[in-house]
């Protein structure tokens, strides 16, 4: 896309686990990056209590994009834009699932750009049919019993069937 060096983005967040609506906005980022880092959080920016380690979350997702040669994944701590920074990225890329979401990630996208001006913030809506997804509510469904697997790739829905007990 860029002849004179690759534009490379950051799709940061928790990704506990990794959905199918998080891997349609790291795919379709493609569309407008050449590389996407996705971006595992040791510290979340909201209160979350983590169902896998960072470990096993960066785990899941390169065994979700491994078909992908163009999406890695990589655990970070401390500020995004320091992160960004060092891997010589200048896009971040956000989901917004519903208005509610928007407020919270335009004030962080605002301050990022005020730490580093040279970072830009894009936000993608994820398609109708991943709209209402969460990370937090494929967990709730899993850990009750639920079927999610029309919500997570078969890796991870493997992944949630051994944490909560549901094998059958």
């Amino acid at each position: 896309m860029n002849a004179v060096r690759p534009l490379v983005a950051v799709y940061p967040g928790s990704f506990d686990p990794i959905t199918r609506g998080h891997e349609d906005i790291a795919r379709r980022c493609l569309r407008i990056a050449d590389e996407v880092i996705v971006a595992v959080a040791h510290t979340a920016t909201q209160k979350k209590s983590a169902l896998f380690d960072v470990h096993e979350r960066v785990s899941m997702i390169d065994t979700v994009f491994a078909d992908e040669p163009r999406i890695r994944c990589a655990s970070f701590e401390g500020l995004l834009v320091d992160y960004c920074r060092d891997a010589g990225a200048h896009l971040v890329i956000r989901g917004l699932r519903a208005v509610s979401d928007f407020e919270y990630e335009f004030q962080m996208a605002q301050m990022n750009q005020e730490l580093w001006s040279e970072l830009e913030t894009v936000f993608l809506t994820p398609d109708v049919n991943y709209s209402f997804l969460s990370a937090s509510l494929v967990r709730e469904v899993a850990r009750l019993g639920g079927d999610v697997s029309a919500f997570v790739s078969p890796s991870v829905l493997n992944k949630l069937d051994v944490a909560f007990g549901n094998r059958g």
